[in-house]
């Protein structure tokens, strides 16, 4: 018995233990963004990614450029802004994904503002590349505001920039539906010398929040780089340790990516392409970067070149689409097999009911269904257990604190009524990967952002405001603990009590869609818990 209930303990710290490990003292708010242009243009060509073969490893830092309007180009899912100035994205707002429930600003993925940089830069270094002088090239446009037509599956916003030497048309191509940008370079050498460069992408970022945390407990995701190699198809940096677990790599095709949670922004080659992919700490910013194999023109000839650019949510059939591996992005942990397993079902289940909320309590329901069982043997043991404790309490009082011959009383005895005291506790133990599978499918899962259930629960990615799921889910903990047999060590019997108001603790600040889970969970086992104890005292009358 005392065993049993050493090994309950261990489970419940167990999972203490991993909410805890989420926990983060800080909360912080979402970044909004109310101006439409920058005062100043954040990009130099200090930003600009090097290998050691280029020539754009000395050159020197310049000072910022006054901002040009900004070109704003936009499909039905994602409206982007362009600076002229280099032509990168430097803000990028998600249409479909609003800054905080019920507002109408949408989330800003990218953006370029005072203690928020985040943008996607990109262009041709290398001898004769533009950007690798000392000024990037300033584009020119039809329009600074392009829209997609009605009717129009795609949106081409076509950059120019020509010298004596050289005409580039730096084009973004958004499709209709589609949080993919496709990034084309057509060049031509008008020169009468050949022409050479490189085509660099990357991500530029700063060392603030995820913004993608809401309010309440600040779940760890994680933020920072990933990649892909031939060996091994999801690699990560934490963006905390770029600047000592430096990327350097060379890879055919791939992709690289900055992570972070429910979102995912990553460049993506061609296939067949070699690229060198890098990353770096510099001047309190993060580079992710990504730079391909030399251009190489005779006068008078062109070529184009293209990369694609994914910036939206971790939808992992989207992301499996579109490169190997890409998909890992939604990280599960090394529970993965199990919370992917769980995630498929999850969907099905929201195919047929309509609402997050209550697929999470049909999962939770199949779930326990499934371990049936197992549960059935647990609290089969447990109501004996409690149907023998007035004659386990009589050997204590009799063997008093001769622990030798207590625990040999006790064990003959186990043996006579044929009950085994671990019987209670090890298939408790064999259902927790499953359920701390499942925690991690709901926390990764950008479905559940925004999602509403019902009532007072707008938001199962957000807090309960209300406190409500919280509280029920300490009251469930509660009579459960009721429902066991007491234990018989007094400071077991101390943290048993103390369990159900530490756990509601940490889930005061729980995003609602876990707590729901939990809620659902202690409910079920409560019922089946009541059904077997009163069988078995009913069979012993």
């Amino acid at each position: 018995m005392e065993m049993q209930r050493r090994l309950v303990l261990v489970g419940l710290c167990v999972v203490g233990y991993l909410l805890f490990w989420n926990w983060q003292k800080e909360h912080v708010g979402v970044v909004t963004n109310t101006a439409s242009q920058p005062a100043a243009s954040a990009v130099a060509t200090s930003d600009i990614p090097h290998v050691a073969a280029t020539a754009t490893a000395t050159q020197p830092e310049i000072a910022s450029k006054p901002a040009q309007t900004w070109i704003e180009a936009r499909n039905d899912v994602i409206d982007l802004h362009i600076d002229p100035r280099g032509g990168d994205i430097v803000q990028l707002g998600l249409l479909t994904y609003s800054q905080r429930q019920g507002s109408h600003q949408p989330f800003l993925l990218l953006q370029d503002q005072p203690g928020s940089t985040f943008i996607a830069e990109s262009g041709l270094i290398g001898q004769d590349g533009p950007d690798a002088q000392a000024q990037r090239p300033l584009y020119t446009t039809s329009a600074t505001l392009q829209d997609m037509a009605a009717g129009s599956q795609t949106l081409d916003v076509v950059l120019h920039y020509e010298t004596p030497q050289v005409a580039i048309d730096k084009i973004y191509q958004l499709t209709r539906g589609s949080y993919v940008v496709k990034l084309s370079y057509r060049i031509t050498n008008k020169s009468q010398n050949p022409w050479t460069g490189r085509l660099f992408a990357q991500f530029k970022r700063d060392n603030s929040a995820d913004p993608s945390t809401q309010s309440g407990l600040r779940i760890s995701s994680f933020l920072g780089a990933a990649y892909w190699t031939a060996d091994k198809p999801y690699n990560k940096i934490a963006l905390k340790n770029l600047s000592k677990d430096a990327l350097q790599l060379q890879e055919k095709g791939g992709w690289i990516a900055l992570v972070q949670h429910y979102f995912v922004s990553a460049w993506i080659p061609a296939a067949n392409s070699l690229d060198h992919y890098s990353t770096r700490s510099q001047d309190g910013m993060n580079y992710v970067s990504m730079i391909g194999d030399h251009l190489v023109l005779a006068p008078g000839q062109s070529t184009n070149t293209s990369l694609r650019l994914y910036v939206g949510p971790k939808i992992q059939h989207d992301l499996a689409a579109l490169s190997p591996g890409l998909d890992l992005t939604v990280d599960y942990g090394w529970l993965w097999p199990i919370a992917e397993t769980l995630f498929w079902l999850l969907v099905h289940i929201h195919g047929l009911v309509g609402n997050w909320g209550w697929s999470i309590v049909l999962l939770t329901m199949a779930v326990k269904g499934l371990f049936w069982p197992l549960s059935a043997a647990s609290y089969r043991s447990m109501a004996q257990m409690r149907k023998i404790a007035p004659e386990m309490q009589r050997m204590r009082e009799q063997y008093g604190e001769d622990r030798q011959k207590l625990s040999q009383a006790m064990m003959e005895f186990y043996r006579k009524e044929k009950i085994n005291p671990l019987g209670g506790c090890l298939p408790m133990l064999v259902q927790m990967p499953v359920f701390i599978a499942l925690y991690w499918t709901l926390m990764e899962s950008v479905q559940l952002r925004q999602a509403p259930f019902v009532l007072w629960i707008h938001d199962l990615a957000d807090m309960d405001h209300l406190f409500i799921l919280p509280l029920v889910n300490g009251l469930t903990m509660y009579i459960q603990q009721h429902l066991n047999p007491a234990p018989a060590d007094p400071m077991q019997a101390k943290m048993m009590k103390l369990m159900p108001i530490i756990f509601t603790g940490f889930f005061l600040f729980f995003p609602a869609g876990l707590v729901l889970y939990w809620v659902v969970s202690n409910m079920i086992s409560i019922a089946q818990q009541w059904y077997i104890t009163r069988h078995i005292e009913a069979a012993k009358n």
